[in-house]
């Protein structure tokens, strides 16, 4: 008998197939949309040849959808913001890819840069901006799909109220 044990496995475990789970073609749990996340920012030959820059307002584009989710990238020239806001019933995962943005919530400020994430549930209030002087470029995935982006704001337009932007 194992002192460091009672539970002792015969044989070679992956033979047992049916405690083997399938490898998934789309994420399910946040860790693997997280995992996604990374997997795309490391790829830069996915998005990098994308992106472009708005002045007037900040630039975004669809890059996939899968069941149940989409993954949107982002710029961001200084001094552009999204506004407070949340995403509705969608949860999310923001990786920053390029650059440094700020974002802004009840719990204080936190800044980040390349290689950051921050994971949200539904109804998370903040704000992201681009407080340096050099454009960013973020990854943002959202599950279920981005349909609703409600402004916390007194200052948003009415028609930046009722349009949904990542």
């Amino acid at each position: 008998m194992n002192s460091d044990s009672d539970l002792q496995i015969a044989g070679d475990i992956f033979e047992v197939s049916h405690l083997l789970q399938p490898a998934r073609e789309h994420p399910a749990t946040v860790a693997e949309f997280a995992g996604l996340a990374r997997s795309i920012a490391a790829d830069r030959a996915q998005w990098a040849h994308l992106i472009e820059y708005d002045a007037t307002t900040r630039w975004y584009h669809r890059l996939r959808t899968g069941p149940g989710y989409e993954v949107w990238l982002l710029s961001w020239l200084p001094g552009q913001g999204s506004g407070r806001h949340d995403h509705g019933p969608s949860s999310g995962v923001l990786t920053l890819l390029e650059g440094e943005l700020t974002e802004r919530a009840k719990s204080g400020d936190r800044e980040l840069t390349p290689g950051s994430q921050r994971v949200f549930a539904p109804g998370y209030v903040h704000e992201v901006v681009n407080n340096s002087l050099a454009p960013a470029v973020s990854l943002h995935i959202y599950f279920p799909g981005l349909t609703d982006m409600p402004m916390h704001s007194a200052q948003c337009s009415p028609a930046l109220q009722k349009a949904p932007a990542p």
